[in-house]
């Protein structure tokens, strides 16, 4: 990845924003465009606080602000602490939410436990309301703000073993459609983004067979960078997206567009 560079009148200077997951992955991603595009970022982490603590350096290098916070998402009191503790290093403010965090087990259903479900449903679908609810208490308190949630592809186009994930996925994107009716009157923008596959180092090494099928059903002809996505949310959080809400924005390389029969 490209070191980051400072911003000058970026889409995003004087906003503050909360990146959940954003220790590794598309989290970093997301993260450091932000930063790119001027907002000073607060960088959440549950397990990952190397690399947390790596991005929130590289945006300190380039001259933005960024802070490291730990916090597990599965539990409601957490989720209201992060977002706590991120708008009182904000000054007080927090402008955008990105929920990312989350977690994506391969379990064929059938065989499936309850407490398989309920891991990936807490992580992927209770800590976006969780985190979503505590952050609309500061934006409608202030001058409003953008919550946008990470789905997937899959919320609509369902995978062997992932049935807890797609399901997860597919209650976020409705819940971002709820939310942005039911906040929309303080100001609060709520939307998706849900990404195709998105590269990571290792990943052709480790699922050849899917790597290759997901380049062949690609428009664009490769995978998916964590910058993508993060030129998504930064869109989402901008200006630009002021009359933009209840949205799923596809970030699959044209993989939706491909025809199934």
């Amino acid at each position: 990845m490209p070191p980051v560079t400072a911003a000058r009148d970026g889409l995003l200077t004087g906003q503050v924003a909360l990146v959940t997951g954003a220790g590794g992955g598309i989290g970093r991603g997301i993260a450091l465009r932000f930063a790119e595009e001027g907002a000073a970022v607060a960088v959440h982490c549950r397990t990952a606080v190397r690399g947390a603590h790596e991005v929130a350096g590289r945006i300190r290098d380039a001259g933005g602000r960024a802070v490291v916070l730990r916090a597990e998402l599965t539990q409601e009191d957490a989720c209201r602490r992060l977002v706590r503790e991120a708008a009182e290093w904000g000054g007080g403010r927090l402008t955008a939410l990105v929920n990312n965090a989350g977690v994506q087990p391969v379990q064929p259903l059938p065989g499936m436990a309850l407490a398989q479900w309920r891991e990936v449903v807490d992580t992927n679908l209770s800590g976006v309301f969780a985190c979503t609810q505590a952050a609309a208490e500061v934006m409608r308190d202030d001058d409003g703000g953008t919550v946008t949630h990470i789905a997937s592809v899959e919320a609509d186009r369902p995978a062997p073993g992932h049935a807890h994930y797609c399901a997860a996925k597919a209650a976020v994107v409705m819940h971002a459609r709820a939310a942005a009716l039911e906040y929309g009157p303080h100001g609060i923008r709520v939307n998706t983004v849900s990404p195709g596959l998105i590269d990571r180092q290792g990943l052709a090494q480790d699922w050849p067979e899917g790597v290759r099928r997901w380049r062949e059903a690609t428009a664009t002809g490769r995978l998916g960078r964590p910058e993508d996505v993060g030129d998504a949310c930064v869109f989402l959080a901008s200006s630009l997206a002021s009359w933009i809400t209840g949205h799923d924005l596809v970030v699959d390389g044209g993989v939706s567009a491909r025809p199934t029969w």
